[in-house]
C-alpha cells in the first residue's frame, strides 16, 4: 500500500537536488521534492493526515498512522528569522487531516530578508527508492492538496 504526500503549498515543484542547501539537495535529511512557492502570503497545509510531532514557525513534521513521517521546511535558513513571517495555526501534538492549514507564510517577507523560499518536502526514515515524485509534477505548477510524492510500503 502506498502513501500519497500532497503538496503543502502553491508554487512550482522542483527536484530535491536543485534545493540551494547541500543538506537537503544531497538527500542527507531524506528523499523528497521541493516547492518554489508563489510570491504571496500562503496557507501551508498538512501534506498527509496524522499527528504533528514537531512544530516550529519555519518547519513541521507530521507522522501518519501508517508510519510515514513528512517534514515540511519552509525556505532555506529561515530558522534564523525566529518565527518572523510565519503564523503557526496548530499546536504540536495536534491531529490533522491532509489539507488542513498548519502555517500562514509571508513569502515576500522571507525573500525581502534575503532568504530562499524554496521549501523541501522530505519523507522521513524511508529509503530513496521507496519515494517517487508524482507523475508530471516536477517543474510544474502545484497547488496545495495536489499529489507531490508517493511512498511505497
Amino acid at each position: 500500500m502506498a502513501t500519497t504526500v500532497l503538496s503543502p503549498l502553491a508554487g512550482r515543484a522542483v527536484a530535491l537536488e536543485d534545493v540551494p542547501d547541500p543538506v537537503f539537495s544531497q538527500g542527507i535529511v531524506g528523499p523528497g521534492a521541493a516547492i518554489d512557492p508563489t510570491a504571496d502570503v500562503l496557507d501551508v497545509v498538512a501534506p498527509i493526515a496524522g499527528t504533528l510531532v514537531k512544530v516550529f514557525p519555519h518547519a513541521f513534521v507530521i507522522a501518519g498512522a501508517d508510519g510515514v513521517g513528512v517534514l515540511v521546511h519552509l525556505g532555506i535558513d529561515t530558522v534564523k528569522l525566529d518565527g518572523e513571517g510565519f503564523t503557526v495555526l496548530v499546536e504540536q501534538g495536534s491531529t490533522v487531516a491532509a489539507g488542513d492549514p498548519v502555517v500562514i507564510w509571508d513569502v515576500p517577507a522571507i525573500v525581502a530578508a534575503g532568504y530562499s523560499p524554496v521549501s523541501p518536502v522530505i519523507v522521513m526514515d524511508r529509503a530513496a527508492e521507496l519515494v517517487a515524485v508524482a507523475d508530471g509534477v516536477e517543474g510544474a505548477a502545484t497547488q496545495p492538496g495536489q499529489p507531490l510524492l508517493t511512498v511505497s510500503a
